[in-house]
């Protein structure tokens, strides 16, 4: 049997959840089921790569801004329809030659137009199509592409995304409420999390009794890491850091050069990393943008958050927000001087911390990974 997943690099989340569908795929069934992960708006049309390069710069340098672009795209449904796909020929070339079984998209914009061109291209085979939606909530920032009445299955991370589903028509046996589709590792035992999260530490020579500060950042390298670190040193709190940079190796040098200069914060950097199960286990608190990747691993680990709004909020981070209010289970700033507020908040109110850990718990969905790839797999 052949998979092909259909995700884009926007963001961060898309590529996470298509990468931890292969992962679960190869473990669950081994060399009986190949996949094939596709970038198919990057790699259908120009047009198409510089919209994703547009989406990761306004991210980058005003999130604000992406109420403009999201509500254009929603209106503009430049791939809801086959025949107006440009350069269609390209993915319909691919389908031809590969013949999947199973079309999984993890992306909002590819459950439609690239669903009809596969069936159209080969009508001899059938195909299913389905989707993986690991927004939390409904309401405004849920593109209104993500659903589709005539795909074969649509599989949804929390019940809010699954109605959403079912009130387009969606029959109820199409739609799974799956939970969340992260990497194997996040679902290791305590034990094992816990024995990661001690190496982590002694590998990068934390002190597991001082508090810990995990600052993330996305593939597309959006952060605000120099003026969070500025308001942390000016609170006089001993504390450690931990900053992502992913492939951002400026941000890097500069994050480096701050910690020269201010030695009363402890603070380590790191690249692109594929630790960040232990070290969200590891952290007394994560800052990361409302992005329902990073927002789904504190949830599933219990470690405080306190999502980054730092230039504004986009639609598609509100619904992160939306959902995490509803259950009481994260903060929030606007600033990077209210970033360093909420941080010392959580070192000088242990209840607080506590109260967010068990508040994570039950916003935790129940449901695995594994059973989502099963009922893609038996999808008659």
């Amino acid at each position: 049997m052949r998979w092909l997943i259909l995700t884009s690099s926007t963001g961060t989340g898309h590529n996470m959840r298509a990468d931890s569908l292969r992962q679960w795929t190869e473990r669950v069934y081994g060399d009986t089921v190949e996949v094939r992960i596709h970038a198919v708006l990057e790699n259908t049309h120009a047009l198409y790569r510089f919209g994703v390069g547009l989406y990761n710069f306004i991210q980058r340098h005003a999130p604000i801004l992406h109420h403009v672009y999201f509500n254009y795209l929603e209106l503009a449904a430049m791939h809801r329809h086959a025949r107006k796909i440009l350069g269609r020929d390209t993915y319909t070339a691919l389908i031809k030659e590969w013949r999947p079984d199973r079309i999984i998209s993890v992306h909002a914009h590819t459950n439609h137009g690239f669903f009809d061109l596969a069936r159209l291209a080969i009508p001899d085979h059938p195909v299913r199509c389905i989707t993986y939606c690991g927004e939390l909530a409904g309401g405004y920032g849920l593109s209104r592409h993500w659903t589709n009445p005539r795909a074969d299955g649509f599989i949804g991370a929390t019940p809010e995304i699954c109605a959403a589903a079912r009130a387009v028509g969606t029959p109820d046996d199409r739609v799974l409420f799956g939970s969340f589709l992260l990497r194997p590792s996040f679902y290791a035992s305590d034990a094992e999390l816990e024995a990661a999260a001690a190496a982590t530490a002694r590998k990068l020579e934390l002190d597991r009794t001082v508090f810990t500060l995990l600052l993330s950042t996305g593939i597309a390298g959006a952060n605000n890491h120099l003026a969070i670190l500025r308001e942390l040193a000016a609170t006089g709190k001993k504390l450690q850091v931990i900053v992502l940079c992913a492939h951002n190796t400026s941000i890097r040098d500069q994050v480096d050069g701050f910690a020269t200069a201010h030695p009363t914060l402890i603070i380590r950097t790191l690249g692109h990393t594929e630790r960040m199960p232990a070290l969200t286990r590891l952290a007394s608190a994560l800052v990361a943008r409302p992005g329902t990747g990073a927002t789904s691993e504190a949830i599933l680990l219990g470690t405080p958050l306190i999502h980054n709004g730092i230039g504004g909020v986009m639609p598609q981070e509100l619904i992160t927000v939306q959902y995490c209010r509803l259950h009481t289970c994260a903060l929030f700033a606007a600033s990077p001087r209210e970033v360093a507020r909420q941080v010392v908040r959580l070192m000088e109110e242990p209840a607080l911390a506590d109260t967010l850990r068990a508040n994570l718990r039950t916003a935790r969905p129940p449901g695995h990974p594994e059973h989502i790839v099963r009922w893609i797999h038996d999808r008659p």
